[in-house]
């Protein structure tokens, strides 16, 4: 393969979206993203498929399309794994060596991963990853790298991650069904953790959250090690189901109304400033919907998914032990204010996690929360192969016909929609001394009626509203 670019190709099967992306690395070894597609997921629900026929089909389109797009044929990709089914187990393991004079080598590590994998686990699961936490030479304890030291007796802590069989068969049959090959599979939290962290995180200690469609999930570091990872139920979808049920919209508007105007902390939107949804059924009145209440109603689910989120940071028993706090990342980390809801909520110091900084500069379009899933496996992926050596995935270029096989990114679906900035003013008149400051308006204007008009008919709001 020499001379010739390397490829890796990944999918990210979400909740909500489902992300196939091709990379390749340059000499620098910073990941180039050589064209991504998106599409709404079908039959899958809270991070699982559960539909393998449905998810299939646009798993299906997403890789035709790329594969147009970029004029590189791949038969074998790395695929994303989440979900509520995901556990951790810890195993302890140990060899004799032979000898005291020689030094441990990297074969003695391997051994002990192998005897990892006859640990006994409960009925109808199975093994996803071997993640090593500390090893003991002897009577030394907390070594984290032991290959060249001496010493008889050497033994291993391992967090094993498992899985239930049916999910993972499921995923599986997904993607075969497409005629593609698995290279591996990949547990989602630990590719966003190699997209949106820093290795001084890692070692200070550092809670990655990664607020997805359906689930949210939770990884704890210290050491250079994941300590924890568990799923919480509810994600950005449960959030617009709120706002759904709350103010009568259907979920499609919903979804436009909290991405557009939605806010995590109630003190951070304007008191006086309302949506007005004109009606799709005539003889309906516009629907009214305060800013201050949308976040009111925003903000209780948030806090709610942040409990669950520290409740699961003081299990792992490293809640004293995150000097770098938190780091948010995943489409639901976009919501404005959330970063100040939650140190609101923690007390601990947080930021928005971005995949950009393991991304070349010609891929500024991928560079969101979004997509540090995606371009996590991508990372993962070259990891692999750079153990594999020999195990390149097989790619080869389509011919070129019209122009339609060159390289390009591929904007996701539903992002190439043109949205116009709210026409409110910054600063309000104030109003007379006892007098009420007047209540400002903010119509569907030409925002919400480009983004969504398929909802309302075209229909207008009353301009004497």
């Amino acid at each position: 393969m020499e001379g010739k670019p390397q490829f890796v190709a990944a999918i990210d099967v979400g909740t909500t979206k489902i992300v196939t992306l091709l990379g390749k690395r340059n000499e620098n070894k910073k990941l180039e993203i050589v064209g991504f597609t998106r599409s709404d997921s079908k039959g899958i629900r809270r991070g699982e498929v559960l539909n393998p026929e449905e998810a299939s089909n646009v798993v299906r389109d997403t890789i035709i399309d790329l594969q147009r797009r970029t004029g590189v044929i791949f038969s074998e990709v790395f695929v994303g794994i989440a979900g509520q089914h995901i556990r951790i187990v810890k195993s302890r393991n140990y060899i004799n060596r032979a000898s005291y004079d020689d030094t441990i080598t990297a074969s003695d590590i391997e051994k002990l991963k192998r005897d990892a994998n006859n640990i006994a686990l409960d009925e109808g699961k199975e093994i996803i990853h071997i993640l090593p936490q500390s090893y003991i030479v002897d009577n030394e304890t907390d070594i984290f790298n032991p290959i060249g030291m001496l010493g008889k007796r050497l033994e291993a802590n391992f967090n094993i991650v498992v899985g239930n069989i049916d999910s993972i068969k499921r995923i599986k049959k997904c993607i075969h069904q497409t005629g593609l090959t698995i290279k591996e599979i990949i547990l989602e939290p630990l590719a966003s953790s190699d997209a949106v962290l820093y290795a001084e995180e890692r070692e200070a200690g550092v809670a990655l959250v990664d607020i997805g469609g359906g689930t949210t999930d939770v990884a704890v570091f210290h050491d250079n090690v994941l300590r924890h990872s568990a799923v919480i139920p509810f994600g950005g979808y449960v959030i617009t189901k709120d706002i759904k049920e709350a103010c009568g919209l259907s979920e499609a508007v919903a979804e436009e109304v909290k991405l557009q105007f939605g806010v995590a902390l109630s003190e951070a939107a304007e008191e006086n400033k309302v949506i007005v949804i004109p009606a799709k059924i005539p003889g309906r009145e516009p629907k009214e919907i305060s800013i201050r209440n949308l976040a009111h109603i925003i903000q209780a689910r948030m806090e709610e998914i942040i409990d669950g989120i520290m409740f699961q940071i003081e299990n792992s028993g490293c809640a004293g032990k995150l000097g770098c706090g938190i780091v948010i990342t995943g489409g639901g980390a976009m919501l404005r204010h959330l970063k100040e809801l939650f140190r609101f909520r923690t007390g601990m110091d947080v930021r928005i996690g971005y995949p950009g900084e393991h991304l070349t500069g010609e891929s500024d379009s991928i560079n969101e929360p979004c997509y540090a899933t995606g371009v996590g496996l991508l990372m993962k992926g070259f990891d692999y192969m750079d153990e594999h050596l020999s195990e390149m995935p097989y790619v080869c270029n389509l011919p070129k016909g019209d122009g339609e096989a060159q390289p390009q990114p591929v904007p996701p679906s539903g992002e190439e929609r043109e949205l116009v900035e709210v026409g409110v003013d910054e600063k309000p008149e104030k109003p007379e001394k006892g007098k009420k400051p007047p209540r400002k308006l903010i119509s569907t204007l030409e925002g919400i009626k480009i983004a969504i008009a398929e909802y309302f008919g075209g229909a207008e709001p009353d301009s004497n509203m």
